[in-house]
């Protein structure tokens, strides 16, 4: 009974204290005819604290969770519009949220002040949770159908598979020494969880929640648990900033196929696929705030911002990444009058970026010579900030942004002058 309180004391303290600076990361996934190639890296939590545990309820629609004053609530994200939504209010802090099969409602464990920890149902509709289960402490699950939850139950100092059957109340303990991912084996009516053995080694094995059969799957990589399962029935997992994929039918073993180290990514870890395979989500660290010289870690310059400067309004609109570059037009407006335009561009050149602008009058005249730029070259990226020598891009909020631009006065003087502009 010690170990058991001990176990789940130090369980709770891991879900609700000092947590990892953990961010949600979003892909789009090519995986057709055996290729692995991502784009279109977007940070979809892009909050201070801890965000994991990331779920899609469909093809554009994903949980996880969030810190949010000082605990974890569920967010619902949209990918088209790349709106969040919370979707609780309790006193508790909630994790592993999943979709409910065949209903608009949301599965997640609660850890309430009290010190309880709970299986809850999130109804999406009308806006109220029910206990789903409260006679084991679960730690992790996974839906089999509407009326099957299979879950990884605490207990002593590790965790056991359980299968639950809603309509007759029955909890059947299926194996001991478990890890905490499961999944739904594609194309299958199985379920598939992580083998914990006494040496250390862990194994992939699946599980039929109608006959209790259990296969050996495959030996997962050293000291790794979180997976996912590609559509054609591959897996993928993740360690320090590289993804490895396994395919069950060969022998082949594990292969690394992509590194988010160009990103700026690492400790990664929870990672899931979209139903349609066409998007990736996976959870991981910045490290040291300094991101790689790639276009996609300052799309949030992107979109019209307005603001005012120089005694009048001032107005860019910045392209999303395409073809090796960004592009953005600005003007300065006076008195209802346009002062002058800029054009100015964000390419990739040599492993980094340069700006690059031309100034124009209101008649469209340049000022620059004809084969003239002016040029900022790139000194670093960090999450919130892109630092050109001589401008910087300050990112304030998702709607709100700073750029600080060094002019050159008439007596020589290096002036600041900031922008701040807002969508």
């Amino acid at each position: 009974m010690k170990s058991n309180f001990l176990f789940l004391f130090a369980f709770s303290t891991i879900l609700s204290s000092a947590q990892p600076n953990t961010e949600v990361f979003l892909f789009d996934l090519n995986s057709k005819n055996g290729n692995f190639q991502l784009s279109n890296f977007k940070n979809i939590s892009d909050n201070q604290g801890y965000d994991n545990q990331p779920s899609f309820m469909d093809d554009g629609t994903i949980l996880y969770v969030g810190t949010r004053n000082g605990q974890t609530d569920i967010i619902q994200y949209d990918i088209k519009n790349d709106s969040k939504t919370w979707i609780c209010n309790t006193e508790g802090g909630e994790y592993s949220p999943l979709k409910i099969p065949n209903q608009q409602a949301v599965s997640a464990i609660r850890l309430d002040p009290d010190g309880k920890q709970r299986l809850y149902k999130y109804d999406l509709k009308n806006n109220i949770n029910t206990i789903i289960f409260d006679t084991l402490v679960v730690g992790y699950q996974v839906w089999f159908d509407k009326n099957t939850i299979i879950s990884s139950v605490l207990e002593a100092d590790f965790m056991s598979l359980y299968l639950s059957d809603l309509k007759t109340g029955q909890n059947k303990k299926i194996t001991p020494h478990v890890g905490r991912s499961l999944h739904r084996i594609p194309n299958s009516n199985l379920i598939s969880f992580i083998s914990k053995n006494a040496d250390g080694t862990s194994e992939i094995k699946s599980f039929n929640p109608k006959t209790s059969q259990i296969t050996t799957i495959a030996t997962t990589l050293p000291n790794v648990e979180d997976m996912c399962w590609l559509p054609d029935g591959s897996i993928l997992m993740a360690k320090k900033d590289m993804i490895f994929k396994l395919n069950p039918k060969t022998k082949s073993g594990w292969k690394e196929i992509a590194s988010l180290k160009p990103y700026g990514i690492t400790k990664l870890s929870r990672l899931t696929v979209s139903p349609d395979g066409k998007k990736l989500a996976i959870v991981g660290e910045l490290e040291n705030q300094k991101l790689a010289a790639k276009l996609e870690n300052i799309r949030w310059i992107s979109g019209n911002w307005k603001g005012e400067a120089f005694g009048g309004q001032t107005e860019e609109n910045w392209s999303e990444p395409s073809g090796g570059s960004m592009m953005a037009t600005f003007k300065l407006i006076e008195n209802n009058n346009v002062v002058f335009y800029e054009i100015e561009i964000i390419r990739e050149v040599e492993n980094t970026l340069i700006l690059q602008l031309k100034h124009f009058g209101n008649d469209l005249k340049g000022w620059e010579e004809k084969d003239k730029t002016i040029d900022f070259p790139l000194k670093e990226i960090t999450e919130n900030k892109v630092v050109f020598e001589g401008m910087v891009f300050e990112k304030i909020s998702t709607n709100e942004m700073n750029i600080y631009v060094d002019i050159k006065q008439d007596d020589g003087r290096i002036e600041t002058v900031k922008f701040n502009y807002k969508k």
